[in-house]
């Protein structure tokens, strides 16, 4: 049974990897015919011409409106093939299925912003903390779908290295920390990864302190990302499902939000003084 698992764990990998590889080489004959070179369906698509190749590598998932857009440059044939060839694509394993289109739209933000205060965001969750969170989830899980899943959160974090342009900013409430979910070890691990994360250029770490009377974050946890396009989408998350925010008028609302919240937390600076006094008190 373990063995059949994880036979199907490599399929289902190898099945995204096809997929997308398929689409690009979709992509690449159609705009080849239509007689574009990388650069001016870049142009016309209004993506950068570095994203576009990576589209067409399958080295990345397409945005949903990459069709749209294509059959503007391309016709309505181009677009109607692209649509099919969407729709056929196997997104990753080991990502829930209401939180895939999200991840997608991680991977190709300008601007990504999240305030969490149930547990550390997951692009800044080291390994021992994501084993801890998955090991104590009911119903359990079994050791294969524990693995893929592990290492599905580990590959996603990727986007930070993928992305030294895009500008990540995080609040994350004082009481995630002083949980200890997992054990001290876990949590030292924890803020040794959050000040290691939080020193490069652009990536921004803000706690909020557990005692702070002005606080705006009351009605839950949020994410915000800026599109290549920029266009600003918000996403939220409950039990077994999200919801993805794209009337700007409700992006609006969270954007005034998380605004006021980054100014209710500690600063960089004094954000790392919280933590190395968290950790020495370990």
């Amino acid at each position: 049974m373990t063995a059949e698992r994880g036979g199907e764990a490599v399929r289902n990998r190898a099945e995204a990897s096809d997929g997308l590889k398929t689409f690009g080489a979709v992509l690449k004959a159609l705009r080849e015919e239509g007689g574009s070179t990388q650069e001016e369906f870049a142009s016309l698509v209004g993506y950068s011409a570095v994203y576009i190749a990576k589209i067409e590598q399958g080295k990345r998932y397409p945005p949903q409106d990459l069709p749209g857009r294509a059959e503007e440059a391309l016709g309505a044939t181009a677009g109607k093939v692209l649509r099919a060839a969407a729709r056929s694509l196997t997104r990753r394993p080991g990502l829930a299925s209401w939180f895939q289109h999200w991840a997608a739209i991680e991977e190709e933000a300008v601007c990504l912003f999240a305030y969490e205060c149930r547990a550390v965001p997951g692009l800044l969750q080291p390994e021992g903390y994501i084993r801890a969170i998955f090991e104590r989830r009911l119903p359990p899980v079994t050791a294969d779908q524990l693995e893929c899943e592990t290492r599905a959160r580990l590959a996603r974090q990727q986007v930070l290295d993928r992305l030294p342009g895009t500008d990540f900013g995080f609040v994350i409430e004082q009481a995630v920390l002083e949980r200890r979910l997992g054990g001290v070890e876990v949590t030292r691990q924890v803020i040794d990864h959050l000040l290691r994360v939080g020193s490069r250029r652009n990536v921004e770490i803000q706690v909020m302190p557990t005692c702070r009377e002005d606080h705006c974050g009351v009605d839950g946890q949020l994410y915000l990302a800026e599109t290549p396009n920029h266009q600003w989408l918000g996403y939220t998350e409950g039990q077994r499902c999200s919801a993805l925010i794209s009337d700007p008028k409700d992006v609006s609302v969270l954007l005034q939000r998380y605004g006021r919240l980054r100014s209710q937390a500690l600063d960089s600076t004094a954000t790392v003084a919280l933590l190395d006094r968290m950790r020495g008190e370990l």
